[in-house]
């Protein structure tokens, strides 16, 4: 379906892709992964064909229909339905010549293409789709200049979808979608009859849509078969036989040059030293494979935990000057509650938040805060926010005021900024830098509650995995929006529903969320949530939480065991301290940290085994 042969191309003095080629079979859905930065947008622009690779050539089947969301939000009068309606040239152009058309045999050839791309059911999978991304009947009919710019980009990917390309082209489509959106295009995309190339660093989609990884890294693209899940496996199992490769190479060339050195000048082995020589030129590097390091994230603990509960209500109203959005709010916070945030956009989830942040004062009914509650908060558009000629080091300087220069750089690289990175403008910053500043921010004073709202937007998988982590590892109470399933399932102990006004306990885990988000899409009659859990209900939630955090402690097993592996070939080399003492000593105290956080993640392991099997 699509080739792509040799590819080179420039940004500047960069090199994105070099000699990069890859083969993607028809029907296809790939998720396209790397790390921020490394040019996968800009692939997709070269697919696109609005800019011109340095060399090599992108190859398509004739007459295929291309899809992408375009970067710029749609606006203007046209109502949501008229927009989504008109993607679809050829039917709009077919219903245009209808008008006008007085030949019978003209209107015969017209009606008959319309009923083979079965355009009169049009209007009903527009709405379908347009359903399942948040939009209303009502909404459906109202014109694009009424809806904020996240809005309007969710009604450019619905017109997208219903085009139905051939090649289906998204990046990061969930950016703009809460949790319910994400849940419908996931199960949509898992049914797309067409090719797909999903830019994401949503685990969770990753894993239901794709049946290919696509993986871009040092301007190379490889693709491999099944979801991301198998993609890590084989992707640390490369890493350790490139690993044993590469080693293996180092030893025979080391055999090799040290025949050559012995016996090149003695006569009766001169012919043997020089092909020993001309097999060294032969011999093609292998290299071994090594990932980028990711930095940890760091959410300092508060210093003494407060006496639960932290925060208690009882029939608290809240909203904004005389408008009540939530009432009725009943329930408390403990020191240590992991809760995750359930509901659709524009229910009420950031006012509640702002409620137990201390932003907002309740309207009505009895709010109770523990003296001493200390809250930080996480808001994604607090890094549209940011001053632009900011520096992580002057952001920590203002916290910081008192303290030496010193302790503020230190400060800075505990968030991630060390060196040079510290007096980087923030508009030199990726998103995902932002996105660790703010953290860093927010976490600044130790709270002992932490909010954090669509706190993953702007980080690629690997820094999601450091959030978890960090998350887990921090002693106080978290407030959990996200749109990033994997994040709920593995940091929330609890879910609440926010919804007609209200707030409450959700029975169930993410799987039966997802079923009752799926079937008010689809029209049936959802399972309702009731307003208290059943006896069994937290069995049966705390019984899929330990599952899913015991898998996550495994895959933290096997990257530690893999990592472990890797450096223990690299000591095992016969010279590794006389060729470069000082990289054999910092790789000997790097086993030494590996062995035991290897010992700490088997230790949580074999606890969690234990809690599976009492649940």
């Amino acid at each position: 379906m699509l080739t792509i042969n040799d590819l080179t191309y420039r940004l500047g003095d960069r090199l994105i892709f070099d000699h990069a080629g890859v083969f993607l079979p028809g029907r296809c859905r790939a998720g396209f992964v790397g790390r921020n930065g490394a040019g996968k947008t800009t692939l997709f622009r070269l697919i696109a064909a609005e800019i011109s690779p340095e060399s090599g050539t992108i190859a398509l089947p004739a007459r295929t229909r291309l899809g992408r969301v375009e970067q710029e939000a749609p606006g203007g009068p046209t109502s949501l339905m008229d927009f989504v309606l008109a993607a679809d040239r050829e039917r709009a152009e077919l219903l245009a010549r209808a008008e006008n058309a007085h030949d019978p045999h003209d209107i015969a050839d017209i009606q008959t293409r319309l009923a083979d791309i079965d355009a009169h059911s049009a209007p009903a999978r527009a709405a379908a789709i347009l359903h399942g991304l948040g939009f209303d009947a009502a909404a459906q009919r109202r014109p694009l200049s009424e809806f904020s710019g996240g809005w309007r980009m969710r009604v450019a990917l619905a017109a997208v979808l219903f085009s139905q390309p051939d090649l289906l082209l998204l990046d990061e489509p969930t950016n703009y979608l809460d949790l319910e959106g994400t849940l419908w295009l996931v199960d949509y995309l898992a049914r797309y009859p067409a090719s797909v190339v999903v830019i994401s660093h949503d685990r969770d989609l990753l894993d239901a849509v794709a049946t290919h990884i696509l993986h871009l890294e040092r301007g190379k693209l490889a693709l491999y078969k099944g979801d991301y899940s198998a993609f890590e496996k084989q992707r640390r199992e490369a890493q350790l036989l490139a690993a044993k490769g590469a080693r293996k190479q180092e030893e025979r060339r080391k055999h090799l040059q040290a025949f050559v050195d012995r016996f090149r000048a003695k006569a009766t082995k001169a012919r043997q030293a020089q092909s020993r020589l001309k097999m060294l030129e032969k011999m093609e590097p292998v290299a071994a494979i090594v990932d980028d390091s990711v930095l940890p994230i760091h959410l300092p603990s508060p210093e003494k935990p407060l006496s639960p509960p932290i925060i208690a209500l009882e029939r608290v109203s809240v909203g904004y000057g005389e408008r009540v959005v939530l009432s009725r709010l009943t329930l408390s916070l403990s020191n240590d509650d992991r809760i995750g945030l359930l509901g659709a956009n524009g229910n009420g989830k950031s006012t509640f938040a702002k409620l137990l942040g201390g932003r907002l004062a309740p309207m009505d009914g009895k709010m109770v805060r523990a003296a001493r509650l200390e809250a930080g908060f996480f808001a994604q558009h607090q890094i549209e926010d940011l001053n632009e000629q900011d520096t992580p080091y002057l952001v920590f300087s203002r916290l910081m005021p008192d303290a030496p220069e010193a302790r503020v750089r230190a400060r800075a690289a505990q968030t991630g900024f060390s060196g040079a990175r510290a007096d980087t403008k923030v508009a030199n910053l990726s998103g995902g830098e932002k996105a660790r500043l703010l953290l860093g921010v927010a976490s600044f004073n130790a709270p002992h509650l932490l909010i954090l709202d669509e706190p993953t937007n702007h980080l690629d998988i690997d820094s999601r995995a450091a959030l978890i982590e960090a998350v887990n590892e921090y002693e106080g109470a978290v407030i959990l929006v996200s749109h990033d399933r994997y994040l709920l399932d593995a940091c929330a102990d609890r879910l609440l529903l926010v919804d007609e006004g209200t707030v409450r306990p959700f029975d169930g885990d993410m799987d039966d969320y997802a079923r009752v988000v799926l079937s008010k899409t689809k029209g049936e009659e959802p399972r309702p949530a009731p307003a208290a859990p059943s006896p069994e209900a937290p069995r049966r939630r705390d019984a899929g939480q330990i599952r899913r955090k015991l898998a996550a402690a495994e895959d933290k097993v096997e990257k530690f065991t893999g990592l472990l592996a890797r450096v223990d070939e690299a000591l095992a080399a016969p010279d590794a301290f006389v060729r470069n003492p000082q990289e054999a000593a910092k790789l000997a105290a790097q086993r030494e940290d590996l062995a035991k956080a290897l010992a700490a993640a088997e230790e949580q392991w074999l606890e969690l085994a234990s809690e599976a099997d009492g649940a």
